[in-house]
């Protein structure tokens, strides 16, 4: 992050902090002259959208920006013809996805990502939830650092059995895994066509095969994030094989709103991501799950796998990820992290 120099407002810190985490987003993307760059925001984020644009405009690229709320009435439930029309139209190289999440629209995202990837072969920036608070915190961090840790950390579990993640709050959960289905090293450096990561940056995930034991978590995933923040009182999740048996709070209310999103549909329950943040500089939860997943620790997301890039077998209509905090993390009885640093 950058610092205040003397004499210097606060106003023209922010504003420098805001422009360099605008630039890394466009040099994790590595756009050049040769780009074609489509932003998909919404008008809540459009700020930050233009700070993107504007850095995308100096490399030389071309620049098309697009608001959620021309195809229709917020939250969208499905990825429309219109849009998929026009991205095709616009054939862009490189988009970014810059807006806040609302309740059920990740049912619009969900096709919305491999369209992108798979099908358009973008490189992608995926910034669900972003905020100025983030844009001048993770956004800002050294990108070569995470480049290197990401991918040693992606090398230790790769090829994992067994993970075992404890944590002084309750955290006691251990993780099975196929052989294959693909862990996902999010390093924080998309130059390759077909190639995405939700900023800002830093983990590794797949799809695990079963997870048992006991979560507790500080912050939640998709609209709750931004809805509830870090937790006054953790949430507590009980899974057994894989599957969600149990949800309590001494917020009760929270605990029957979350119980209630994840059980509407069809594996809303199932733990579909397990994942472990690498992007080092951060000192703390700030309670938005885009940047708060990135804390040296773990995560899991219960519904949707990403089958598209994991290899799962199955699918869910939600992903709502939770965070623990603290947390101590065995590969294979081989200890990588003790209370929330990393000790490889």
């Amino acid at each position: 992050m950058l610092n205040t120099i003397p004499g210097e407002s606060e106003a023209t810190s922010f504003e420098a902090r805001l422009q360099k985490g605008a630039g890394n987003a466009i040099a994790c993307m590595g756009v050049t002259a040769r780009d074609r760059v489509f932003i998909l925001t919404d008008y809540a984020r459009q700020r930050i959208a233009e700070q993107v644009a504007w850095a995308a405009l100096q490399q030389g690229a071309s620049v098309t920006v697009r608001f959620l709320e021309q195809y229709g009435e917020r939250p969208l439930k499905a990825f429309s013809d219109e849009l998929r029309t026009e991205l095709l139209e616009a054939r862009p190289t490189v988009t970014y996805y810059i807006a806040t999440a609302q309740p059920g629209e990740i049912s619009f995202r969900i096709p919305l990502l491999p369209f992108l990837v798979n099908e358009l072969k973008v490189r992608h920036g995926h910034m669900i939830g972003i905020d100025e608070t983030l844009m001048t915190d993770g956004m800002c961090a050294d990108y070569e650092e995470v480049y290197t840790v990401t991918n040693q950390i992606y090398e230790v579990v790769r090829h994992a059995k067994k993970i075992h993640v404890t944590s002084v709050k309750g955290t006691d959960v251990t993780a099975t895994f196929h052989e294959d289905w693909r862990w996902v090293p999010c390093n924080g450096r998309y130059h390759e066509q077909g190639k995405w990561g939700n900023l800002p940056e830093g983990e590794v995930y797949t799809a695990p095969a079963t997870v048992d034991g006991v979560l507790v978590c500080d912050v939640l995933g998709d609209y709750f994030s931004e809805k509830y923040g870090v937790l006054e009182h953790p949430l507590v999740i009980n899974v057994e094989n894989g599957y969600i048996t149990e949800i309590r709070s001494e917020d009760t209310a929270i605990a029957d709103d979350v119980r209630s999103y994840l059980f509407s549909v069809p594996n809303g329950n199932r733990a579909g991501e397990f994942a472990i943040g690498t992007l080092t500089s951060l000192q703390k939860l700030v309670g938005n799950l885009l940047q708060d997943e990135k804390m040296p620790g773990l995560h899991v997301a219960f519904g949707d796998p990403y089958p598209h890039f994991t290899g799962a077998d199955w699918s869910a209509g939600i992903h709502v990820d939770v965070i623990p905090s603290e947390c101590t993390i065995e590969v294979d009885e081989r200890v990588i992290m003790r209370d929330g640093k990393f000790v490889i």
